[in-house]
């Protein structure tokens, strides 16, 4: 019997239960990767490649690039929020075509220094034009004091104690002229006096304020000519209101220098023009005949030559026309520099008297 070898069989393993998936070229450099029934795996379109050399092309594909950096930045704004407003605020330069509005910008404010209104150096600046140098001649002599103009045509307010018995007055301007002047109207019951300079014009009126709105610690800035020393300025508050002040009434003297009470030429200006309050006398005798007013008190440095001159607020408004100071005298016989008492005619006064002082009225 012949044995038969039946031949060997190759070997085929199972096939899978679905047909693998295969890729499909096509042009070079170009893979598509199928699907279908059959199942596989469909991997997301890669962005295509761009040439090193080249600029970026535009498109679709650029403002692609711009939105995923715009949600970068998004991202980090998040972040910035729980961080501080200062990040926030530049993610939103880097992201909005709006300029970003910080927090500073919207608090409303004046800058100081872009105005010297409310300030000393600029309330000296508004008004010193307006305050003048008085000078008074006498029989028994010259006493100087100060002035404020109230027209452009050179009508002067003073206290009466400074022109009273003035048989010539000479006016000199914070910018060097003098003029010759003349009484218009007197009240020696409010100190008060208006003088006329002769042929004036074109003066820096000053403007008068409101005294009733004055209150106790409004700063405030007086000038005058103390001791002759034209323009100078000083500041201070209003220390109190409505201070009962008296001083001398004073009535021109006669030819012979006496006059009634203990007359003009016994009393300089410079010398510390004597008051009464509270029963008390400061720098010398008031005298038999006397008045008594309601006065503006501060502390802003008055010294004798100041009578006359000008109290001022804050805004450059006349409030109070300066009258008396305290000065304790020294060993010597001389009256010492201020010490923080002084007192002015509050500017309602002035103004309720105006219309009588150009009428001539106690003259």
């Amino acid at each position: 019997m012949t044995d038969h070898t039946q031949p060997q069989q190759p070997y085929y393993p199972p096939r899978p239960p679905y047909e693998p998936t295969r890729p499909i070229t096509t042009e070079p450099g170009t893979t598509v990767w199928p699907s279908g029934s059959g199942g596989g795996f469909t991997p997301p379109p890669a962005e295509p490649a761009y040439a090193a050399a080249g600029p970026v092309p535009a498109g679709p594909v650029s403002r692609r690039r711009v939105k995923r950096g715009v949600g970068l930045m998004a991202a980090v704004a998040i972040a910035a929020a729980a961080i501080g407003g200062g990040t926030a605020t530049l993610v939103q330069q880097l992201t909005s075509d709006a300029p970003a509005t910080t927090a500073s910008s919207v608090v409303s404010g004046t800058n100081v220094s872009a105005s010297s209104t409310g300030t000393v150096a600029g309330v000296a600046a508004a008004v010193s034009p307006s305050i003048v140098e008085i000078s008074a001649s006498s029989t028994s002599g010259e006493s100087t004091g100060s002035g404020v103009i109230i027209t452009g045509d050179g009508e002067i307010v003073t206290n009466n104690h400074v022109i009273s018995g003035a048989s010539e007055i000479t006016v000199r301007t914070s910018d060097g002229k003098t003029y010759r002047a003349d009484v218009v109207g007197k009240d020696p019951d409010k100190d008060l006096a208006l003088i006329k300079l002769r042929n004036a014009s074109g003066l820096k009126a000053a403007t008068l304020g409101d005294s009733s709105k004055v209150r106790v610690g409004d700063e405030v800035v007086a000038i005058g000519s103390p001791e002759g020393l034209t323009g100078t300025v000083t500041s201070g508050i209003v220390s109190a209101l409505d201070r009962d002040v008296t001083v001398a009434k004073d009535t021109e003297g006669s030819d012979s220098g006496q006059g009634q009470g203990q007359g003009q030429q016994q009393w300089d200006p410079r010398q510390g023009w004597p008051f009464e309050f509270g029963g008390q006398q400061f720098n010398g005798d008031t005298g038999s005949s006397k008045t008594t007013y309601k006065a503006l008190q501060t502390d802003a440095s008055l010294n004798p030559g100041n009578s006359g001159g000008a109290l001022i607020n804050m805004n450059g408004e006349i409030i109070g026309i300066n009258s008396a100071m305290y000065s304790p005298s020294s060993s010597s016989g001389s009256t010492a520099g201020s010490v923080g008492l002084g007192f002015a005619i509050p500017v309602n006064t002035l103004k309720a008297d105006l219309d009588a002082l150009r009428s001539g009225g106690g003259s």
